[in-house]
């Protein structure tokens, strides 16, 4: 069986959501960021020596380990085309999308991590605010259309890396203005692919956090 190494509220979470999709049930392997232990009593540092999720473990002959959200959650939408996630490879659309999902990765979910782990000076904290708010309004202004989903009205890998990177609050990054990001997110929190995602990943931790105390 697959697995997915995933950490409690990260961009794994996207991973999980484009499975949920697309009816794939991966055997989710909980990663601790602070003690490096893995649920299963794997080594995580064999799945990434690099120490980040998510990782999908494809248990294939030749063993192949993939990393970056943006990777995965593209291979698994390729792999099922009727699901809709993603567009065809090779097309102008596709090349849109993958420009949409590095903005993503480098002006939003990379931007996050320093304000999280309180890093900056406090002119760098201001500055990298200003450009997470920049970003976030550019998503804004793409729904300010009434469209229901970031590329239109059905949902794609964009909606599930945006939403799984979230972490406004986290970060100090005022977004509350954002209405139409607001309502996208409201239509997102709804889907049955999230929702599940949120309840298997809290159960994994869980038992995580058991074994810990046992």
């Amino acid at each position: 069986m697959t697995k997915l190494y995933i950490a409690d509220q990260t961009c794994s979470q996207a991973v999980q959501i484009i499975a949920n999709e697309i009816g794939l049930n991966p055997e989710l392997v909980h990663f601790n960021v602070f003690n490096e232990t893995t649920s299963n009593g794997d080594s995580f540092a064999e799945a990434n020596p690099l120490l980040y999720v998510p990782v999908l473990d494809l248990e294939n002959d030749s063993q192949d380990k993939l990393t970056e959200t943006i990777v995965i959650t593209s291979y698994l939408a390729d792999q099922h085309p009727e699901s809709g996630l993603i567009p065809v490879r090779g097309t102008l659309d596709r090349v849109k999308v993958d420009q949409l999902l590095v903005f993503i990765a480098t002006e939003i979910a990379q931007k996050h991590i320093p304000l999280m782990r309180k890093l900056m000076t406090e002119f760098g904290t201001e500055w990298t605010r200003a450009k997470l708010v920049a970003a976030y309004t550019t998503l804004d202004t793409r729904l300010a259309d009434g469209r229901a989903y970031l590329l239109g009205d059905n949902f794609s890998v964009v909606d599930a890396y945006v939403w799984a990177t979230l972490w406004h609050e986290r970060s100090g990054a005022e977004i509350g203005h954002l209405e139409n990001l607001a309502a996208w997110k409201a239509r997102v929190d709804a889907r049955p692919s999230v929702q599940k995602a949120l309840k298997d990943e809290a159960e994994i931790v869980a038992i995580h956090k058991a074994q810990a105390t046992a």
